[in-house]
Parts: structure tokens; sequence; C-alpha cells
């Protein structure tokens, strides 16, 4: 059948609404409430705090995309994208849709035109100050934010460790390694390695939980501070996942070379990030890379542009390992 060129551009000029109304059934919980069993939405509105009527049409729409499932008797059930939204879940996603669906983000999003027309920040332009400073000023935002890091951490790394082979290393430092999901990852594959977890005060206060869940807070100690300033000396690998996207070249270029001057000569740096992809293919990249632009102010990097950043910070990137959703970027000091 053949696909109608204005019906697919008018689904992607609507895909707001469906970013809304995830974000809404996520901040409800109501995949937690549908576990195990299906609900209507008058057995889910006192539970959330929700109008039955209204709610009724959220899940009604939700449920005709696929991610609720509605019966002839108008009762929900998880289906398996909705499974991804159980605070609980093995693939978890619910925090990043609470998180992108926010008033902060959503706004910002509303200004990109700004960014596109001017190559500024979005969000500096919009607020005055950079995303970390509004952040740090709004620890229930930050919460959010840290969780669904921690998520996205879950669900990948168990690919991350299964393409690069972690085992020559004996001291692992996680640079920005938020509460340490990462970390405690590799910690439990290789179960002599000991690791140090670093990253703001703030962030490094919750993640001492993390490490005990998983057994390994024995092994790691914790640090905090400014990786623009110095990073922990002592690890034979240094690790940053999804860190450098954060930041354009002067300031990725400030943190790659506060790592090298901490690194022995023979230490790897490892950098798990997204790879741009050539013309036409991968968009959730290109999209998370106007998403840098208007947030942030960072940016996703083709396997050249992450050379040539390296090559600028005193490392050769040596390999790439693909990791999923995700790639392995491996160097070394020159």
């Amino acid at each position: 059948m053949t696909s109608n060129p204005w019906l697919t551009l008018l689904g992607l000029i609507n895909g707001f609404q469906v970013t809304q109304a995830i974000h809404v059934a996520s901040t409800l919980r109501i995949a937690d409430h549908l576990k195990g069993d299906s609900r209507s939405a008058e057995e889910l509105a006192p539970l959330t705090q929700s109008h039955p009527g209204a709610l009724y049409r959220l899940l009604r729409a939700l449920a005709a995309v696929g991610v609720f499932e509605e019966d002839e008797d108008r009762r929900f059930a998880l289906t398996p994208m909705g499974d991804c939204l159980r605070t609980d879940s093995a693939t978890p996603i619910g925090a990043w849709a609470e998180c992108v669906g926010s008033p902060y983000v959503w706004s910002t999003w509303g200004h990109l035109l700004h960014s596109i027309r001017t190559g500024e920040n979005a969000f500096q332009s919009l607020n005055g100050k950079d995303i970390w400073n509004y952040r740090a000023e709004r620890p229930e935002e930050s919460a959010v934010f840290d969780r669904a890091m921690t998520e996205f951490s879950r669900g990948g790394a168990e690919a991350v460790i299964g393409a690069y082979d972690f085992s020559a290393f004996h001291h692992v430092v996680d640079v920005g390694g938020g509460r340490g999901l990462m970390l405690a990852a590799i910690l439990t594959a290789h179960p002599r390695m000991q690791g140090t977890l670093f990253d703001q005060p703030g962030v490094i206060a919750g993640a001492e939980a993390v490490l005990e869940a998983h057994g390994v807070v024995d092994r790691c100690r914790m640090v905090s501070g400014s990786f623009f300033e110095s990073v922990p000396e002592g690890g034979d690998a240094y690790v940053m996942r999804v860190v450098i996207h954060d930041w354009d070249d002067d300031e990725a270029i400030a943190i790659l070379k506060a790592c090298r001057r901490a690194m022995r000569e023979t230490a790897k740096l490892v950098l798990i990030e997204r790879i741009i992809a050539p013309a036409n293919e991968v968009p959730a990249t290109k999209f998370m890379d106007l998403h840098m632009l208007a947030l942030p102010g960072g940016r996703e990097r083709t396997r050249d542009e992450f050379s040539d950043l390296l090559a600028k910070s005193g490392f050769e990137l040596t390999r790439v390992v693909p990791a999923g959703r995700i790639n392995v970027i491996e160097a070394r000091p020159y």
C-alpha cells in the first residue's frame, strides 16, 4: 500500500500531542497502577487524583498508538510499550517522558527558532541562565532528570558491557557518572575491579544507595568536584557516559584535558556516546542533536568530529565499538 505523504507529515507535525500525553500518563504513574491487571478509568481516577472522564480520553488516545490496550469493557492494560513506563521496568523510560514533557523543556523547544536563527542556546536565551544552574535551583526537576539518566544507564549498561571488554582494567573512574548505575554494572561484571565515582556533590549524595543495592559500595569510592577543574587520579580506565555531548567543543575539550592530566600514559579513555550516522539515516541521534542545541548547548558528533575533539585534548581515537543504540569510543593518551 502506498503511503500518503500528507498524512505521514501530519503525523509528524502532531507528534507533540503524543509526547505530552505520554508525559501525563507517566507523571500519574498509570503503568504502575496497571501492573498485573487491567483497570477502568473510573478505577484509576482516585488512584491518580484525576477526572474519570478526562482520564478515559487520555488512555483511549494512548491505546490508539499502542501505549496501552483498551478492551470492549473500556478497561485498560499494559502493552510492551506501556510496560516501559513502569518505574520498576527492566527497560524503563518513564522518567524521560516526565522530563521532556515538563514546562521548562517544553517551552525551550518552543524557542528552537531562536537557536536556528542565531546559533545560540535557546534555554539560556529564554531563562537567563544555563540549564545546569536552573536545575540546581529546583531539586524536584533535578531529581526527575537524574532518574531519567539512571534509567537510560539501566537500559544501556548491559549492551555496553556486552560489546566492550572492561576485564583488562583494575580501576575504573566514572567521570560525571551520576548516581553510579553504569559503574555499578561494570563492577558487578568484574568482581576484582575497583571503582571511583565522580560527579557534583548534589548528585553523588544519591549514589550510595545505588551502589549498595548492587553490592559494590565496598569497592567504590565516591568523590565530588567539577570535571572542568580536575578529576580523580589512579584509574587505568576513565569512563564518561553521554557527558561530552552536553557541551560544545571548548567545554568538551576542557573536560577531556582534565581527564588527560589525571591519566597515566597506559590508561584508556572510554566515551559512551551517540555517533551521528550518514545522511538520511538514524533520525533519533539527529533530533537529539537539536535537543542538545536547544537545552544544554551541546552537540552530537560524527566519528570524525570525535577524533578531532580528542586530538585537540591529547588523545588518539583507537576504535569505536557499537553497543545497541550507542557506541563505545576508546582513546589513548599521546
